[in-house]
C-alpha cells in the first residue's frame, strides 16, 4: 500500500502532496473527486484544491476499494452507500497485514 501516515499533520494537504501519498497521477485524484460525493476539498482563491484529514482518508478508502481489491468506479460507490464502516475496517486490516508482511520480509532477508 502506498500511503503512509506521516508523523506532522497538517490541517491542509494539496493536491500534489495527497497524489504523492498514493502515487497516483494528481488527475487520478481529480477525477475521483468528480465521481464521489465524498470527496470535497476546499478551493482557495486560486483555484488550488485544499484537501483535509477527513478528505485523505476518504480517499485512502477509494485507493482501497479501486486499486487493491479491483472494485470498478460504481462498485465502489455503493461499497461506500452500503456499509463505509465495513469498508474502514477491511482496509485497516489489509493496512496491518502489509505492514506485518514487510517486517517478515525484512526479517527474513536479515537472517
Amino acid at each position: 500500500m502506498p500511503y503512509k501516515e506521516s508523523d506532522t499533520v497538517k490541517l491542509y494537504y494539496t493536491i500534489g502532496e495527497v497524489a504523492a501519498m498514493f502515487k497516483v497521477n494528481a488527475s487520478l485524484i481529480r477525477f475521483w473527486e468528480k465521481e464521489f460525493d465524498v470527496l470535497q476539498p476546499k478551493k482557495n482563491k486560486k483555484g488550488n484544491r485544499l484537501f483535509t484529514a477527513t478528505d485523505v482518508e476518504n480517499l485512502r478508502i477509494i485507493y482501497h476499494l479501486v486499486k487493491e481489491r479491483g472494485f470498478t468506479l460504481q462498485g465502489a460507490k455503493s461499497k461506500l452507500k452500503e456499509n463505509k464502516s465495513d469498508v474502514v475496517d477491511t482496509a485497516e486490516v489489509y493496512d496491518a497485514l502489509v505492514k506485518v508482511r514487510g517486517f517478515l520480509t525484512e526479517l527474513k532477508d536479515s537472517l
